[in-house]
């Protein structure tokens, strides 16, 4: 340890970059302190195996309304050096003694959407097989369904998606048959998974829908929805709340958790494609990040953060996707950690 880190615990990003630029440490065998441009969080990378994959998959095909998800990987990697490395749920900072790695960003190759969607799903079979934990960036939801046709080989789902719960944090059902013309389009990325086989989706910050995804809804029981009117209702607001922790406290088996940003308020996402008033809190989005990962029934495989555009006027939206997805990595690490506790006590 440095003298910086023994004299100060909580220090700046920029100071770290100045600490830390052009030095190297280790932690189990991991090099981790050096401040590298184009690497999530600034972290260097690894060789070998790793415990966390970030994936950059800059698609963009299909969008109704504003344009620039194509940038939002590369904006959210950026923003990600300003992130701080310290999370309450672990004992040091990341990556926490764990082996992170930033790959190489998905190529674009493809004359189709049908061949742009299957080299997508050829991109993430790398790393949705169970060797690593994978954070997608994106990028477009309608590369939903290409993760969950990729997640099949995943060990703990072998080949069958029924198994899997998709935890859906979004601003729109993502329900639509066809938008457009187009069934691929990211307004039935949802719809598509279901298709693709998967068990069951809970939608959590739902405000902006049409009349046949409330039909959908009503008459599909794979799908439930916790509106946000609901659960930032004045009256009744605490109790929805409660009932969507104790749900997401009751997932048994394997999940996948999509987060589409503008699920959050578009104050805090101003230049996400489709921003929706009336959306998520920042705190409320970590709130339900922590209570997933706290279930030990459930088994998170993976998750994306999608739907960054990068602002002209601030780095606000790229900076609250990077903080959510540094997030889900320390919810999973610290998972990780405690998975090594037991098997130390028991060896």
């Amino acid at each position: 340890m440095n003298n910086v880190e023994k004299t100060t615990p909580f220090h700046s990003p920029r100071a770290r970059a100045n600490d830390y630029a052009g030095q190297v440490g280790e932690a189990d065998g991991c090099v981790r302190m050096e401040m590298l441009e184009g690497n999530f969080l600034g972290l260097a990378d690894v060789d070998g195996p790793c415990d966390v994959a970030i994936l950059q998959i800059p698609y963009e095909l299909t969008t109704s309304y504003g344009e620039g998800t194509v940038d939002g990987p590369r904006a959210c990697i950026a923003a990600s050096s300003q992130v701080e490395l310290y999370d309450p749920l672990l004992p040091e900072d990341l990556p926490a003694g764990f082996r992170l790695h930033t790959a190489p960003a998905w190529d674009g190759e493809g004359d189709s959407l049908a061949e742009q969607l299957a080299n997508v799903e050829t991109y993430l079979s790398d790393y949705l097989d169970g060797s690593c934990f994978p954070v997608v960036l994106g990028g477009e939801h309608g590369l939903l369904p290409a993760e969950m046709r990729a997640l099949r080989a995943h060990p703990d789902i072998e080949g069958d998606l029924s198994r899997v719960t998709l935890v859906q944090i979004d601003a729109h059902a993502d329900l639509r048959d066809e938008m457009n013309g187009e069934r691929a389009s990211h307004a039935c990325a949802a719809r598509r998974a279901l298709d693709e086989g998967v068990g069951g989706i809970i939608q959590i910050g739902v405000r902006a829908i049409s009349r046949e995804e409330a039909l959908f809804l009503a008459e599909d029981g794979r799908v439930e929805c916790f509106p946000a009117r609901d659960l930032l209702s004045t009256c009744s607001g605490e109790r929805d709340w409660n009932l969507l922790q104790a749900r997401l406290a009751d997932i048994d088996g394997p999940v996948w958790l999509t987060l589409d940003i503008d699920g959050l308020d578009g104050g805090l996402v101003p230049n996400t494609g489709t921003p929706v008033p009336g959306g998520l809190h920042y705190w409320q989005a970590v709130e339900l990040i922590e209570a997933l990962f706290a279930n030990p029934d459930c088994r998170v495989l993976g998750a994306d953060v999608v739907e960054i555009v990068p602002g002209k006027e601030g780095p606000l939206t790229e900076f609250t996707a990077a903080m959510l997805a540094t997030k889900v990595i320390a919810a999973h690490l610290a998972n990780l950690l405690e998975q090594r506790e037991k098997q130390e006590v028991e060896t």
